[in-house]
C-alpha cells in the first residue's frame, strides 16, 4: 500500500521570528512587516498583517460568533529580510564572528543580528 501523504523537503528558513520581512508577491506585495512565527515543517512563516483570511468562527463560552480575520501561513520563499541600514529588502550571508554565526547584509555589508 502506498502512502498518498505528500512530502515536503524541509529547506534552512533565512527569517527568524521578530524579523523584519518584506513580501515579493501576491496581494500585499511590497508590504513592510514583521514575522510572527516560523513554521519550520512546512517552510512557512506568518507575517503581521499580510496574507489575510476570513474565517467563520462559531461562538463558544462567552466568545462571539462571527466572521474573523487572521493571518494565514506563506511560503518562506515570497519574504525578503529588510535592512534596515540601507531600507531595502536583502539577501543575505553568513559569517562567523568570535565563533558565532551572524547575519549580513549582502548590499550594504551591516549586521542583522
Amino acid at each position: 500500500m502506498r502512502s498518498t501523504k505528500k512530502t515536503v523537503e524541509k529547506h534552512p528558513i533565512h527569517v527568524k521570528s521578530g524579523d523584519k520581512v518584506v513580501i515579493t508577491s501576491g496581494k500585499d506585495k511590497g508590504k513592510v512587516s514583521s514575522v510572527k512565527k516560523v513554521i519550520t515543517s512546512e517552510n512557512k512563516v506568518v507575517v503581521e498583517g499580510a496574507n489575510m483570511i476570513t474565517k467563520a468562527q462559531k461562538a463558544q463560552g462567552g466568545n462571539q460568533g462571527g466572521l474573523i480575520k487572521i493571518e494565514a501561513p506563506m511560503d518562506s520563499s515570497k519574504v525578503m529580510l529588510y535592512c534596515p541600514a540601507c531600507e531595502k529588502a536583502t539577501r543575505i550571508k553568513y559569517e562567523v564572528v568570535d565563533n558565532k554565526k551572524v547575519r549580513i547584509c549582502k548590499k550594504c555589508g551591516e549586521k542583522l543580528d
